[in-house]
């Protein structure tokens, strides 16, 4: 394809990887003139018409997310019978490839790289579309540590073609789900299992399970609880814990709500976030190819060249021009004759298989005396030539052999048949005894005793008894979390080579689970009873709360993330609603000192009609209402503010009557003169005395002589 246009607009560049389902190459939009990732899908899908209506469904769904964490879809389209996507190039690595550099994550960049894929993952849940496929191949890292997500839609797409059915499982087995294993189904809690484990192998360095095949990891993800996560803190742990959990209920509801616990968790352990690194010498990261498929083990084995993802390094600026080459046509292989190799990586599997694991194929030896393996003889049109007759000799009578003979001869006779038949028995019974040994004791071991070892520790024992294994956790108040606290069967039982024994590992002891603020009180003592510890309501520890509602819950007492001993109990703290808070008392103060008052104490003070108060000052304070004291529902916090309109009488014994009057007008006081009207005449007396306070107008009598 290399070289070739398709819709006459997108020219195909190098090529970037290679997986089962799809191909992915660097591109141009010629229309445009910039360069993007052409994924095109399996000729095989592109036969399916139900597999190219769903996946221009698709296409436009995850186009409409418009998020920095989400590869942009730009264009989809179908070129005679190539199905492909046009997206965002990414100039990077994959989340696989950093792991790959590093081995296992530290905590602060484990929070930082889940977190950045949660934001995506919560943008397509509010939209109600359901990834399906969150792996680290689907994770590309770009420069200055962007971190977007890929292929939202496509598996739901490629669940369509006829490559599966109701039977067949469809997806990355390390990553499923246990409900996509069981029945099928997906929602936006499935995308938080499969973020969960992801935690869980950058945490570690390694998934949860591993098998020698697809089958035996899909079984323990329906089967088994996902181990504890080692040497992180207890609220790490925790949040590894709830997303992974098997029961879809007892799950984050979706990722925002997992984003909540994330950054939760972070804030409480005081982690700030970190950039995070582009993988070294990667390769530009195209859009969701998917790896090789190779057995998922401790130590992976090394795919074939069938297998092998391969990568092209990207074209480099100042590496000359990219497609220098003539555009050619796009070669299309025949879709009617199937791939060497089926889907990797996002992959079908029956289901039937996880009930009866399928039995190997015996190899058949070619068919060498076939019609078509006999080489046509050349000379088979020419005449045979006559042969010459056989010379006849005449046979001679039988010699007549003596009575002596004829018994010698029987008793030779009988003598070989009874060595033969003694051989035989002989050979039968070493046969049997062998067979009797190898089953009886040849094949049997004894389970060693693995109690208070690592579990890394005891598996590597199990393998050296030719014994397989199977984990469960459970908690325990004195075995150290990581520890085998006993086995099924008990050590020194004897078992066939190739038996599971089942190893119990602690998990320490139970972790106060985190719970929202707000939730249910079920909710709550539902997440308390699934960890093994005992919830109780004490309406002495209810507290009041002005964010959550009365009823709902605050906290957990002890605090969320705290160890505690097995059946412990915990305490559901509830809301006793908003706390109701007295009016204070304001009287006496200035406006602007009451309302500033009020307000600190969560009211809302307005001023209201002013009033006479014969002690209070104007434009102070003269009462409020409700009165002070008085508790306030938090559905009402008006407080209303009345201010005095008393006057203060001005002092004006001894001064002029025109100065008199003056003062007393510009007081808000009226003036009635008494005896002697004149400018210049002195007031002698006054009806109110000065200081005292009166109501506004108020009519002051003076004498003045």
């Amino acid at each position: 394809m290399i070289g070739g246009l398709l819709e006459q607009r997108y020219r195909v560049g190098t090529l970037v990887a290679r997986g089962g389902m799809s191909t992915v190459y660097r591109g141009v939009d010629t229309r445009l003139e910039r360069a993007v990732a052409i994924k095109v899908m399996d000729p095989r899908f592109s036969a399916d018409p139900q597999f190219v209506a769903r996946f221009e469904r698709e296409a436009r769904a995850a186009a409409k997310l418009h998020h920095p964490g989400v590869v942009q879809v730009h264009d989809q389209g179908v070129d005679e019978d190539r199905v492909f996507l046009v997206m965002e190039l990414v100039e990077g690595g994959t989340l696989r490839d950093l792991m790959t550099a590093r081995g296992k994550l530290d905590v602060p960049l484990a929070l930082t790289v889940i977190e950045k894929i949660l934001s995506p993952l919560a943008a397509a849940h509010r939209a109600d579309l359901v990834h399906r496929d969150v792996k680290p191949e689907n994770v590309l890292i770009g420069p200055g540590g962007t971190v977007k997500v890929a292929d939202f839609g496509l598996v739901r797409a490629v669940s369509t073609a006829g490559v599966t059915s109701d039977t067949m499982i469809l997806g990355t087995v390390a990553y499923l789900s246990p409900e996509q294993v069981t029945t099928g189904t997906t929602d936006a809690r499935s995308d938080v299992y499969s973020a969960g484990v992801l935690l869980y192998e950058m945490l570690t360095g390694t998934p949860p399970y591993v098998g020698d095949n697809a089958i035996s990891v899909a079984y323990r993800h329906v089967n088994d609880e996902v181990p504890p996560v080692p040497d992180v803190p207890p609220a790490v742990a925790e949040l590894v814990r709830r997303a992974t959990r098997k029961e879809p209920f007892l799950r984050p509801a979706d990722a925002d709500s997992f984003l909540s616990e994330v950054e939760t968790a972070r804030a409480v352990l005081g982690l700030a976030t970190v950039d995070v690194p582009v993988p070294a010498a990667a390769p530009a990261a195209a859009p969701a190819v998917e790896p090789a498929d190779q057995p998922t083990a401790h130590v992976p084995a090394p795919p074939g060249p069938a297998e092998q993802t391969l990568r092209v390094e990207p074209v480099r600026v100042g590496a000359g021009v990219p497609f220098a080459e003539p555009t050619v046509p796009v070669h299309r292989p025949n879709p009617l004759v199937p791939p060497l190799t089926g889907p990797q990586g996002t992959k079908a599997i029956s289901r039937a298989d996880l009930l009866a694991p399928p039995s190997e194929p015996s190899p058949m030896a070619p068919n060498l005396l076939a019609p078509s393996a006999v080489a046509p003889n050349p000379m088979a049109h020419l005449p045979e030539a006559p042969r010459p007759p056989a010379r006849v000799r005449p046979k001679r009578p039988p010699k007549k052999k003596t009575p002596e003979q004829l018994h010698e001869e029987m008793r030779a006779r009988s003598k070989r048949q009874f060595v033969t038949w003694i051989s035989v028995v002989v050979v039968a019974a070493i046969l049997v005894g062998l067979t009797s040994w190898w089953f009886a004791v040849g094949r049997v071991t004894k389970v060693p005793n693995l109690v208070g070892q690592e579990l890394s520790t005891a598996i590597a024992q199990l393998d050296g008894a030719s014994l397989k294994s199977t984990q469960k956790t459970e908690n325990s108040d004195t075995v150290p979390a990581g520890q085998v606290i006993s086995t099924d069967p008990a050590a020194g039982t004897e078992a066939m080579q190739g038996d599971h024994v089942r190893i119990v590992v602690s998990a320490g002891k139970p972790v106060v689970p985190q719970v929202k603020s707000g939730v249910e009180v079920a909710e709550a003592e539902r997440e308390i009873a699934s960890i093994g510890l005992k919830p109780q309501l004490n309406p002495a520890e209810d507290a009041f709360s002005d964010r959550v509602p009365k009823g709902k819950v605050v906290t957990l007492k002890p605090a969320p993330g705290t160890p505690v001993p097995i059946g412990s109990t915990v305490v559901v703290v509830l809301s006793k609603g908003s706390e109701p808070k007295p009016v204070p008392s304001v009287t006496g103060k200035t406006k602007e000192e009451a309302f500033a008052e009020l307000s600190a104490a969560g009211f809302d003070p307005v001023e209201g009609p002013a009033e006479f108060s014969a002690a209070v000052d104007a434009g102070k304070v003269v009462r409020t209402d409700p009165q002070a004291g008085s508790n306030l529902p938090a559905t009402n916090r008006t407080v209303t503010v009345v201010l005095s309109n008393a006057v203060t009488v001005p002092q004006v014994e001894g001064k002029s009557l025109k100065e008199a009057k003056k003062i007393l007008e510009e007081a808000g006081l009226k003036v009635d003169v008494q005896f002697n009207n004149r400018d210049r005449a002195r007031v002698v007396n006054q009806s109110v005395r000065g200081g005292e306070r009166v109501p506004k107008d108020t009519t002051i009598t003076v004498i003045a002589v």
